[in-house]
């Protein structure tokens, strides 16, 4: 399973500010030279529909949307991060094995949790999909294959919001009349190349030998786009090598800036997190809590541990400790979300990054 956050960085700014919602949305990335230069990170698809989209000058984007009400942003990676970590930790809980692929997009493999049923893993992704929207009101669309190539081509058959199952029985009708650049990693260079080998379709590129694009685009890419046009891919889904950080938040039961109703559910996600911590056998240095307001705002308090620890007392007591801190320094501050981030992590166990530092 392969799910897509949808337009993720414009979502995010549409929840931190309501208003923005039902117009025409750029996120931009801009350089500082000028008013208006830099490029475009992503639009929502209001703004898609005009024809704007990632990486096109933001010049070119106000040109294209001067007719429209449109709202142009700032990019806060920082904060898209917080709403990423949530939503991966959430994600995580759905597949027997996980994989983050980016800020907004990760695999998941149900092969067992599914018993290999492919109308299981569909029952699996709509529950997905309405836990997104019920907790960070953030839509994605999912791609259900027997492989990670197929099912990241199947999140993208139908945005957004969509949900595309391909069995095994149906890849080769599915890929067939799909154009190239649908197969991941196929950009504009790649494109060319075969357009000059009259090659646009993915059925078309299935006729080509493996010589023929060893010889175009060498031997590790002319494999993979082999394999790929026949639908296949022996790539396992697996989790990152070495996670940064631990994280966990939850809705509380009401608006309140009351120590004594935000402590208990802060002593649940502490546990959640320690238990991971011993679970792999990690130990953090730096534990933050994560406070979001009514207004959607997010903060965030750390200190640092000394010794380093897994174990939910220290935690727990640094992480009551800054939300203390936080509420005397914010007034007026009313939290809607309450979270705990532990970083700066230490494998206990082994010299993974070592051996791997003395073997390359």
């Amino acid at each position: 399973m392969h799910v897509d956050l949808d337009s993720f960085y414009a979502q995010c700014e549409e929840n931190a500010n309501p208003n923005l919602k039902r117009k025409p949305l750029v996120v931009c990335v801009y350089s500082g030279r000028t008013e208006d230069s830099g490029v475009v990170s992503t639009s929502n698809y209001q703004a898609r529909k005009y024809g704007v989209k990632a990486g096109i000058p933001i010049v070119r984007a106000k040109k294209l949307l001067e007719s429209v009400d449109a709202i142009f942003v700032p990019m806060n990676h920082p904060y898209y991060e917080q709403v990423s970590e949530r939503i991966m930790e959430t994600l995580r809980t759905h597949g027997d094995k996980f994989e983050q692929s980016s800020i907004d997009e990760a695999f998941i493999d149900v092969s067992d949790r599914t018993s290999h049923n492919f109308e299981s893993a569909r029952d699996v992704a709509l529950e997905v999909k309405e836990q997104l929207v019920t907790q960070e009101n953030v839509t994605c669309s999912v791609g259900i294959g027997p492989n990670k190539v197929l099912a990241k081509i199947a999140s993208d058959h139908s945005k957004p919001n969509g949900l595309t199952i391909v069995k095994p029985e149906e890849v080769k009708d599915f890929l067939s009349p799909l154009p190239v650049n649908r197969i991941p990693g196929v950009g504009r260079k790649a494109e060319e190349k075969l357009a000059q080998l009259n090659v646009l379709t993915i059925s078309q590129l299935s006729t080509l030998t493996p010589a023929v694009l060893v010889e175009t685009f060498g031997k590790s890419v002319g494999s993979y786009l082999y394999l790929a046009a026949k639908g296949e891919d022996d790539a396992p889904v697996k989790e990152r090598e070495q996670p940064t950080q631990f994280s966990r938040i939850a809705t509380l039961k009401q608006n309140t800036r009351q120590p004594e109703e935000i402590f208990p559910l802060l002593n649940d996600l502490v546990k959640s997190v320690s238990d991971r911590l011993n679970e792999e056998r990690i130990t953090c240095k730096s534990v933050a809590i994560i406070a979001i307001l009514t207004d959607l705002s997010i903060h965030s308090r750390s200190k640092t541990l000394e010794p380093r620890t897994s174990e939910k007392e220290p935690i727990g007591a640094t992480a009551k400790q800054l939300i203390q801190e936080f509420l005397q320094s914010n007034p007026e501050a009313i939290l809607r979300r309450v979270g705990v981030k532990v970083s700066n992590l230490t494998q206990e166990t082994g010299q993974t990054d070592m051996s791997k530092f003395l073997a390359a």
